[in-house]
């Protein structure tokens, strides 16, 4: 006969094979290196790092060159239209600039972010596949265009074809002071630049929604459809919900692209007279803080006027910044799982006040 008893279980436990354990009992797992992880570690909070101090140095340098300017300045510098940065009593402002920018920035995310939607649509959803890679290449290679290209094509060939439309909205609006035609040839417009950037930014918008719109979950399009949705409606209720955040991401990277143009811009814009009075009319020229310190360059002659184009670089820096971390949050608040849940405040008073009570 054999023993039973708890000696002969332990020896059995031993020669089995199985990891010691209990009290004093150490698992030897052998040697684990972590040299890969903190490699890893350290290079992604660096390059982290890296990002945050270049944005503050760029900031940090702009006002430090443009706050002597501005204290020399003997206008109002955010309500002002003048700009004579020059002599002994230097003026500017950039109100006018400010309006030019958004505007026409404006203008542009208007024509393009529905657009860019439609063709995200139409090549995810909508295409045979044998037509949706040549169209979606298509759309990509307007990104590899240059801006002096764009800025060439908006002036010279699609500036008049623009004509027709820009006489039927000043007919039709005109008794509006933003679509009024003022006399000129009307070529140079601000309404031009805006069609022109609304192009330019349109490869941008539609690459990131069509990338988010592939993403949505099959379970909801599936889902969707066997509830008896047809394909307008399963998008409307799974595709567009579910790709709201980056279709929100990608038109804040295309405004800011607007925002930030220069070439193109520079080259369509007429720059108004400075002795004209100043138009608010989309029909009319006028420059925006890129174009305007691209066509002051040779300017830079004297620190108050160098200071003085960076001071409204400044402001351009600052205004993009502002629009990156108002999509930032609304990014963060529309993502699903993001959202926090709503408290009932009633519901907690009461419970509150039967707690007091008790």
């Amino acid at each position: 006969m054999t023993e039973s008893g708890p000696e002969s279980k332990a020896s059995a436990a031993g020669t089995s094979g199985a990891p010691p354990s209990g009290p004093g009992k150490e698992l030897d797992l052998g040697p684990v290196g972590h040299l890969g992880d903190r490699l890893f570690s350290g290079l992604a909070r660096g390059s982290g790092g890296l990002v945050i101090l270049i944005v503050a140095f760029v900031g940090i340098f702009l006002l430090a060159l443009a706050i002597p300017s501005l204290a020399d300045d003997k206008s109002s510098f955010l309500f002002s239209r003048i700009w004579e940065p020059g002599g002994d009593q230097p003026r500017f402002g950039i109100a006018a600039l400010f309006y030019t920018t958004v505007i026409s920035s404006i203008i542009a995310m208007l024509i393009a972010v529905p657009i860019a939607i439609g063709v995200a649509l139409f090549i995810t959803y909508y295409s045979p596949k044998r037509l949706a890679q040549p169209v979606a290449y298509a759309v990509d290679l307007l990104a590899a265009v240059p801006s002096i290209i764009y800025g060439l094509w908006g002036i010279l060939f699609f500036a008049p074809i623009l004509g027709p439309v820009i006489d039927g909205l000043s007919s039709a609006l005109g008794w509006i002071p933003l679509f009024e035609k003022p006399p000129g040839d009307n070529v140079g417009v601000v309404f031009t630049a805006s069609v022109v950037l609304a192009i330019m930014i349109l490869p941008v918008v539609t690459a990131i929604s069509r990338e988010i719109f592939q993403q949505t979950p099959i379970a909801h399009r599936e889902g969707a459809l066997a509830l008896g949705a047809t394909k307008w409606e399963m998008i409307r209720m799974a595709v567009l919900p579910y790709g709201r955040s980056g279709v929100v991401s990608a038109s804040m990277l295309g405004l800011g692209r607007a925002l930030g143009e220069t070439v193109a811009v520079l080259i369509i814009l007429s720059v108004p007279n400075g002795q004209d009075p100043w138009n608010s009319s989309i029909f009319a020229g006028g420059e925006t803080f890129a174009s305007k310190i691209a066509n002051n360059a040779a300017e830079f002659d004297s620190p108050e006027k160098t200071g003085a184009y960076i001071a409204a670089g400044l402001v351009l820096f600052v205004v993009t910044f502002l629009v990156n971390s108002a999509a930032r949050i609304i990014v963060d608040r529309s993502t699903p799982g993001n959202k926090r849940p709503r408290r009932n405040r009633r519901a907690g008073a009461s419970t509150a006040t039967e707690g007091a009570k008790s």
